[in-house]
């Protein structure tokens, strides 16, 4: 499969996830882009992205499992996503931060401001309108059941997806290995198993 990964506030492509999915995953193809700062620039970024590369599957961790959502037209896991990271007082607030690791462009540092939060808060109120059912079925919601950073992924995913698309695992808000491993991965699998069955059936 061709799977595109979408990180999490103030990290990169390079991130240890990444690394763990291409090193479990080493006979899929993992695309993983630098998420633009401003919502402005990463929304039609990863979109025409997404539409360019035609992923099989989608997987988005925090903040990227909150635009991971906003692929409609692609199978997608989200994993303790952000869908309302304007409110997120300790995460996102005025100020220049360090990347967590390399960048494409070698940028190390990037400054978040008070228009960079507005436009969040102007994305966030529009990003769950007029999902259709197809959409519901090929969306799934991972949950760390002691994630103190997101507390309001579980029900927002409830009131727009399908419940029982929600899987709840023992961790926190950050993947681990074991995480990864443990609940990550089977859900790869399981949404691989579909999309084989889906392409024998298009073929008979």
């Amino acid at each position: 499969m061709k799977i595109i990964y979408f990180h999490g506030f103030g990290s990169s492509h390079a991130s240890g996830t990444v690394e763990i999915l291409r090193h479990i995953l080493n006979e899929d193809e993992i695309i993983a882009p630098d998420i633009p700062v401003d919502p402005v620039e990463a929304l039609p970024y990863l979109k025409e992205l997404c539409e360019k590369e035609q992923p099989d599957l989608i997987i988005g961790t925090s903040m990227g499992g909150m635009y991971a959502q906003q692929m409609r037209a692609f199978r997608r896991i989200l994993v303790n996503p952000a869908f309302t990271m304007s409110s997120m007082s300790k995460v996102l607030r005025t100020g220049e931060y360090q990347f967590f690791s390399g960048r494409y462009d070698h940028a190390k540092t990037f400054r978040i401001t008070k228009e960079i939060i507005q436009h969040h808060n102007q994305m966030e109120r529009q990003q769950f309108k007029n999902i259709t059912a197809e959409e519901k079925e090929t969306c799934w919601c991972l949950v760390g059941l002691h994630d103190k950073s997101v507390t309001n992924a579980e029900s927002l995913f409830k009131k727009n997806y399908l419940a029982d698309h929600i899987t709840r695992f023992d961790g926190e808000h950050q993947l681990t290995d074991k995480v990864i491993k443990k609940s990550v991965i089977p859900l790869v699998n399981e949404i691989r198993a579909q999309f084989s069955r889906r392409r024998i059936a298009l073929k008979a």
